[in-house]
């Protein structure tokens, strides 16, 4: 799906601001990653937002019921089943080429309400799944006016489909009960969850719900008791540390759908969301923010959508940069999930980027500011075939290892205030990843004169497979020479030995010989 670019991918998982976009398969993590005695006291891996907590930590085992004996609180049972049988057939699953989403039935010949990030990247037709498993194409008919995270699809040669009752405008109250049905993670379609209506934002037009939303429920209903909709989910909040739902989910108010509705049923929206292609020649591309932009719905910040097509294993480097806001990127693989953002890498308040490709096709873009009510022109450009400019604050040191290959990775960056934390030591830290194959040499060199530099790695079982500190008594900068034990994508960390570093560094990843 996508769900709000801080919710959105829209937009992923955004460190600075907290928030996640429910988009793609974007991403939560469950849980943290032990780590075992090293010259830092427990510190730990921070989660991966890529990946799952084991199958079995979000399933409830059910006991059995002792005949002629009512279960407590069987009337809210009595709801929860009513609920579900009401709206779960007109909840339906849709899928892109990058992103898997959820949206409900509003109309009997096949109008489908949804997030407009969940299709604002594809070409119709999409493909919806029913609750009975049937299959249809859908046109996307069009997106709502200024920041309203919606669009309309239609399915191709539908009728007498069960529907999604709308409740009555000003109808929702902070206290009552909410239930939301979706497909989290494109895996699990109709997932039904329960809450409360936690708060009412009246003015962004927002509901905010503990009711589990996860990646995959972009788009689907948030519901009453009497299975009529009052909104459209549409992000979470997340902590800066990552992980999944914690209890504040977002939905836009059915105060705000019906007037899209009533366009929608006129045929008088919006037909695209516009994106611009962005060459990987090193050209720079003039851009503004300004109002009337896209803007995501937790914090009010202004964004622009590029894509470039990408090659598998080809490093890319992209940079923003802007003399009137503090720049932030994200960028997007061709699956809808984070590959990398960045807040000020470029130097001052730009952002910088490099990446080495993990698959072959259309990546994703966001232009985004660090903070709230900041706007103003940028450029951005990209390029592809090798690193960025190597920090000028941070000097060579003694490299590890053999024979030096091909260069995988290099990137200045930076440890700031804003940077994301370490949960066991609250110390600042980088993420970066890279694909290895099994048996593969690689050599990973950390640089700092501002901080101590320490490294870890984690495998692509989120493993430990080692750390580093100092190369030598008289060299503070961090090395390692591993062997790659399977295929898949590793996890570096960026991190300082004292919880109090901060500066410049300068990373450098690349395949050595045996």
């Amino acid at each position: 799906m996508s769900i709000n670019p801080r919710s959105q991918p829209m937009p992923p998982y955004r460190l600075p601001h907290s928030l996640w976009g429910l988009g793609g398969t974007i991403l939560l993590s469950i849980g943290s990653i032990g780590w075992a005695a090293s010259p830092v006291a427990a510190r730990q891996m921070p989660p991966n937002p890529g990946r799952l907590g084991p199958a079995n930590e979000s399933i409830e085992q059910v006991r059995p019921t002792v005949p002629g004996h009512r279960a407590q609180g069987n009337s809210d049972e009595e709801v929860n089943v009513r609920v579900y049988r009401t709206a779960s057939p007109a909840v339906v699953s849709i899928e892109t080429s990058s992103s898997t989403g959820s949206g409900s039935i509003v109309s009997a010949d096949g109008l489908i309400l949804t997030n407009a990030h969940v299709v604002d990247d594809a070409t119709s037709p999409v493909t919806v799944v029913l609750a009975d498993g049937q299959k249809f194409e859908a046109d996307i008919l069009g997106f709502a006016e200024g920041s309203l995270d919606l669009a309309m699809l239609k399915l191709r040669g539908a009728s007498g489909l069960p529907v999604v009752p709308i409740a009555p405008p000003g109808s929702v109250e902070v206290g009552q009960r909410a239930f939301a049905i979706g497909n989290p993670f494109g895996k699990f379609q109709n997932t039904f969850t329960v809450g409360i209506v936690s708060r009412l934002d009246n003015i962004e037009g927002l509901i905010q719900t503990d009711a589990a939303i996860n990646p995959g429920n972009s788009g689907g209903p948030l519901l009453n008791s009497k299975g009529q909709l009052i909104g459209v989910n549409t992000s979470i909040y997340v902590d800066r540390d990552g992980g999944g739902n914690i209890g504040i989910g977002f939905a836009i108010s059915t105060d705000r759908v019906l007037d899209f509705l009533a366009k929608a049923r006129s045929g008088d929206l919006r037909p695209s969301i516009p994106v611009t292609t962005l060459a990987l020649n090193n050209q720079p591309l003039a851009g503004e923010l300004a109002e009337g932009d896209r803007v995501l719905s937790q914090d009010q910040t202004l964004y622009d959508i590029y894509t470039f097509t990408g090659e598998a294993g080809n490093q890319v480097t992209i940079d923003l940069a802007s003399g009137d806001f503090d720049a932030y990127l994200i960028v997007l693989n061709p699956e809808g999930e984070e590959l990398a953002q960045d807040d000020d890498s470029g130097g001052q308040t730009n952002a910088r980027i490099t990446a080495t490709l993990p698959s072959s096709g259309l990546y994703t873009v966001f232009v985004n500011t660090a903070a709230t009510n900041q706007q103003g022109r940028y450029t951005l450009r990209a390029r592809s075939g090798g690193p960025a400019a190597t920090n000028p604050g941070t000097q060579p040191g003694t490299q590890p290892g053999t024979q030096a290959g091909s260069l995988i990775l290099q990137d200045a960056g930076s440890l700031t205030a804003s940077s994301p934390r370490l949960q066991s030591d609250n110390s600042p830290y980088q993420e970066y990843r890279f694909n290895g194959r099994a048996g593969q040499r690689i050599e990973i060199l950390l640089e700092s004169n501002d901080f101590d530099p320490y490294l870890m790695v984690a495998d692509p079982q989120d493993e430990k497979l080692a750390d580093a500190d100092d190369i030598s008594d008289t060299n503070t900068n961090a090395a390692l020479v591993v062997q790659l034990p399977s295929t898949g994508t590793y996890r570096i960390i960026v991190n300082a030995y004292d919880p109090q570093g901060r500066g410049r560094y300068q990373l450098t990843v690349r395949e050595v010989s045996n």
